[in-house]
């Protein structure tokens, strides 16, 4: 994909100077024939896209945004791709369990 980078203004796929429209066609088959990919289909692009930017860090109500989605629950579907979200969170549990069993063992051992 990168070294599609500034063959069109404004789309990634294009042919002979002009974007492509059309995306289940024959040039379509017979490029994933060449290129020995099998079961894919071009909406597999936008699934990997979105994947990669939720993967990235990108939040879902931007991920929303730059995909045109109308509700943000089309784009929940990724947001299990990334926990980083939730890493500070067990983080803090974390750092918070290890103070109680740290400070039982001590006290235990004061007994003990």
């Amino acid at each position: 994909m990168r070294r599609q980078l500034g063959k069109h203004r404004t789309h990634v796929f294009s042919y002979r100077g002009r974007s492509v429209s059309r995306v289940n066609n024959h040039a379509w088959t017979k490029a994933l024939a060449r290129a020995g990919i099998e079961n894919f289909r071009w909406h597999d692009l936008r699934h990997t896209w979105a994947s990669w930017h939720v993967q990235g860090g990108t939040p879902l109500h931007v991920l929303q945004e730059l995909g045109g989605r109308e509700s943000v629950e089309m784009v929940k579907r990724y947001a299990q791709l990334s926990g980083e979200h939730l890493a500070q969170y067990v983080t803090s549990m974390t750092g918070g369990l290890r103070r109680v069993v740290t400070n039982r063992l001590r006290s235990e051992t004061k007994k003990g």
